[in-house]
């Protein structure tokens, strides 16, 4: 079931720009507590509790106006108010649980009202009528018995049959949730708002010398939900268009901190893909990691251009190192093949004498570039480490012979991050070199500076000026007569570079100085 939802939703998935997500993103994000507290119905819980609250507090006033005038009409002293404890009273109705009750049925017609209970209807009337034009609360008032004595229209009759009434009797305050008449939840009003097709009753009785002397009862409707935002509909609106507008505005930060960089990127790779590695410069507003992607971008579209440079100069010289031995071939084929009969022993075996030494040469070109290619490709691991110390000695101990030598000199160093072989391969050709180059003594100087440094110097005639930038190019020689390809130099320097490493020849006054740092392991 779930790969099919997958595969359905790849199947339709919509391209979007990355700044239509962020602003989607942004819009569902503010949206969510407004769905979350329609869906929830929390607003309009609020609402319904607001008119609990305000019935409590108004129940409360005609309670204590009720429970001042039974005094007075018995001409007995009132207790003081002042030493009676705080007890604030919370709403408690939640629509989520609380059931609604049907509407409630008219009371029935009851015996004699309690006089004294109709005396403290009679001082109240003014004050209650009061209250009900304003607030349009229906208001009335009980005696012990729960017969109503202050009531428009329903003087006389009994409600104590009504829950809440009951509850008020016992002694205890009571909210219920009743059903509003037909006639009213026939409106569409009803339909949208739960809170508009209820009406609160709240009852609480009136205590005095520690018993229920008389109830007040107070209803009302609250206010619909969808009524409420109505009435509210020029705030909603102003905020929904603040919130609206502040989307906006971050949806614009966004996208010029990363939908604009990145989209700037993607021009630009596509313009190094068609070899002009042109990178922007990193926008100001661009993100931290945006930035550097730049920077990382713009160093890989750098290395891509050398290593273009490089596979460009390495073809050009390929090409022309192959073409000489390539030309002495054919031209020995062809002499021989026109000519070969009419020559003699000797110069058959001169031709191809010629043709043996240019393939023999073809060979070695070929394997210096398979060794260049290795070097080129070469990674060394972060935790290779070689005795540099012992390499060298190593490789002085096996260019040991007459009129030739080697020294290394040393003291406590630390090993460095590069393979034993891979050292060892640098040394042998820088000191190969010399060797070829007429040096009789080659001082191999190790040191523990800013990593591990080696010096190699030799007595030999040294290297020119104007060449001691270009011998560590591909197919730079200056013994291309004695079969030299050029590719020693390189292959080192790529070796190093793929440990971290460098190989810089200095100019001396005598003789030929190349300088070695490697990382420490």
């Amino acid at each position: 079931m779930i790969g099919w939802l997958k595969a359905l939703a790849k199947a339709h998935w919509p391209r979007l720009h990355l700044s239509a997500i962020l602003f989607g993103t942004l819009l569902l994000v503010a949206s969510l507590p407004g769905v979350a507290a329609l869906s929830l119905r929390v607003y309009e819980n609020t609402l319904v509790q607001q008119t609990e609250s305000e019935l409590i507090a108004q129940s409360v006033v005609l309670a204590a106006a009720y429970k001042a005038a039974w005094y007075d009409a018995a001409h007995a002293p009132q207790p003081d108010p002042s030493s009676r404890p705080l007890a604030p009273e919370a709403p408690a109705i939640d629509l989520r649980t609380m059931p609604v009750l049907p509407r409630a049925p008219g009371g029935v017609r009851a015996g004699a009202a309690d006089p004294h209970a109709l005396q403290v209807a009679a001082r109240l009337r003014p004050m209650v009528g009061d209250a009900v034009a304003v607030t349009l609360t229906g208001t009335r008032l009980l005696d012990a018995q729960g017969i109503v004595v202050l009531g428009r229209g329903d003087a006389g009759q009994g409600l104590a049959g009504l829950a809440e009434v009951r509850a008020a009797l016992a002694g205890h305050s009571a909210t219920v949730l009743r059903e509003r008449s037909a006639a009213e939840m026939a409106d569409w009003r009803a339909a949208l708002s739960r809170a508009y097709a209820i009406r609160v009753h709240h009852a609480r009785p009136v205590i005095a010398d520690g018993k229920v002397i008389g109830v007040v009862m107070v209803t009302r409707s609250p206010r619909g939900l969808f009524i409420g935002i109505w009435q509210d509909r020029f705030a909603i609106v102003l905020g929904a268009g603040l919130i609206f507008l502040t989307l906006l505005v971050l949806a614009g930060l966004l996208s010029r901190g990363i939908a604009r960089p990145i989209t700037a990127l993607a021009r630009a790779s596509e313009e190094v893909a068609r070899g002009v590695p042109v990178v922007p410069e990193t926008p100001v507003t661009a993100a931290i990691e945006i930035a550097q992607l730049y920077d990382n971008f713009r160093a890989m579209a750098e290395r891509i251009e050398r290593r273009q440079r490089y596979l460009r100069d390495v073809a050009a010289a390929v090409a022309h190192e192959f073409k000489t031995p390539i030309a002495g071939i054919r031209g020995a084929l062809e002499l021989l093949d026109e000519h070969g009969a009419a020559m003699s022993t000797a110069e058959r075996a001169r031709f191809i004498g010629n043709a043996t030494a240019d393939a023999d040469r073809l060979a070695r070109l070929v394997q210096r570039l398979l060794d260049l290619a290795r070097a080129d490709m070469a990674t060394i691991d972060a935790d290779a480490r070689a005795d540099i110390v012992a390499a060298a000695r190593r490789v002085a101990d096996s260019f040991r012979g007459e009129g030739f030598a080697v020294e290394v000199q040393a003291g406590a160093v630390a090993e460095a991050r590069v393979t034993s072989a891979a050292i060892e391969t640098i040394l042998e050709t820088v000191v190969e070199n010399a060797r070829q180059a007429g040096a009789s003594l080659v001082t191999i100087r190790v040191e523990g500076i800013g990593g591990v440094r080696l010096t190699v110097a030799d007595d030999g005639p040294g290297i020119a000026a104007a060449d001691i930038e270009r011998i560590f190019e591909p197919f730079f020689t200056g013994r291309r007569e004695e079969g030299g390809a050029g590719l020693g130099l390189a292959i080192a320097r790529s070796l190093l570079a793929a440990s971290g490493g460098t190989i810089v020849a200095e100019p001396v006054a005598a003789g030929a100085c190349f300088r070695i740092c490697l990382l420490r392991a």
